[in-house]
């Protein structure tokens, strides 16, 4: 998705929870596409629509579907509340800026598209003749489409996903052997970090087919919700492990790696570079010790703070694992009981770990 397109990927989800099946919007047009009545509909009532909007006549109803499909028999176009609520206007006439360009034929569409472009606002396009729904926001058009259609591409989007998590879960496994047995390196850990965003990649995109859904994903969101568990935690985690310097902040550095496309993603020494460890021909090579907080988040009810601590009083997974229950006992947090369980926590999932890896 540009940046340019669409200032903020947030809006876009927002826009499909507002026309998703189950809404009262999208049921009023479901209406007009039975009815092959074509509509177009602006959902902004802020000044910049306001000076573009000619003539009509000023409503200020509540939003219904019945309403909504009848003032759609009238040429002109509706006007509702920025939260689809109420219907302000009908018949209206809009007249954006000619010399806005477009890419549309139709009347319909075209004028939709020019005021989605001056005014930034959300503009629906029902067309007569294709029978489909267009969605406009500035320089962005998405086409609603067929619920089954919808569900046919979720689903294949759900498949394609347990493949990646197969992956992904792989690579964190061997990446926790390594760990144990202090044998990691920049390149393992680029991996795992590889492997995190591209099935972040996909759950986004199954969210926006959810969301275009709306009551009928319910059962896509169990899927996903079952999928994706813990899979963006273990990759912060890894983050923190792993950045070569303590200035660098886990945030910053996440949303570097978002922000890198599906082909720089494929390219491990770009993930390098953003931890800090440089992209030339030798950095995936580096050997490196994490800090133990990923490992320490899987024993139980081990709390954040004494995770934390430890990790800043070792700074080394190693020096945490070799570390006595008295030398343990002695960080901030942790007395003789809950030093035994994190001693027998990392001993039994030690032994997971290296079974998982042979299996």
């Amino acid at each position: 998705m540009v940046k340019e397109d669409w200032n903020k990927e947030e809006e876009l989800i927002e826009t499909l929870k507002l026309l998703a099946p189950g809404t009262p919007l999208r049921e009023g047009l479901e209406n007009m596409l039975k009815a092959k009545t074509g509509a177009l509909i602006v959902i902004a009532d802020s000044q910049d629509i306001m000076d573009i909007v000619d003539g009509g006549f000023h409503i200020n109803v509540d939003f219904s579907p019945a309403y909504i499909y009848e003032l759609g028999k009238m040429d002109g176009a509706i006007i509702l509340s920025c939260d689809a609520k109420k219907i302000l206007y009908a018949n209206a006439q809009l007249i954006p800026d000619s010399s806005i360009p477009s890419s549309e034929t139709g009347i319909r569409h075209r004028i939709a598209e020019q005021v989605a472009k001056e005014t930034g606002e959300i503009v629906v396009a029902i067309s007569q003749r294709r029978n489909i729904i267009t969605l406009y926001k500035g320089y962005y058009k998405y086409v609603i489409q067929d619920t089954d259609k919808i569900l046919t591409k979720a689903n294949q989007a759900i498949q394609t996903l347990e493949k990646y998590k197969i992956a992904f879960d792989k690579a964190m496994t061997s990446l926790s052997a390594l760990e144990f047995e202090d044998l990691v390196t920049v390149y393992d850990v680029a991996v795992v970090l590889q492997r995190t965003e591209m099935v972040m990649k996909i759950a986004y995109e199954i969210e926006k087919f959810i969301y275009e859904l709306g009551n009928e994903g319910r059962l896509i969101s169990m899927q996903l919700e079952e999928l994706v568990a813990n899979v963006k935690e273990d990759g912060k985690h890894v983050i923190y492990d792993y950045k070569a310097t303590a200035e660098e902040d886990y945030e910053t550095i996440q949303k570097a790696i978002k922000s890198l496309s599906s082909e720089e993603l494929l390219n491990l020494s770009n993930i390098s570079k953003l931890l800090g460890y440089g992209n030339n021909i030798n950095a995936l090579d580096l050997a490196v010790s994490p800090k133990g907080y990923r490992i320490l988040t899987k024993i139980p009810r081990l709390p954040s703070s004494v995770i934390e601590n430890l990790a800043k009083q070792y700074n080394s997974f190693q020096k945490i694992l070799k570390a006595s229950i008295g030398q343990l006992d002695e960080v901030e947090g942790i007395g003789e009981v809950r030093a035994r369980a994190i001693k027998e926590g990392l001993r039994r999932l030690q032994e997971q770990v290296l079974l998982e890896r042979h299996i």
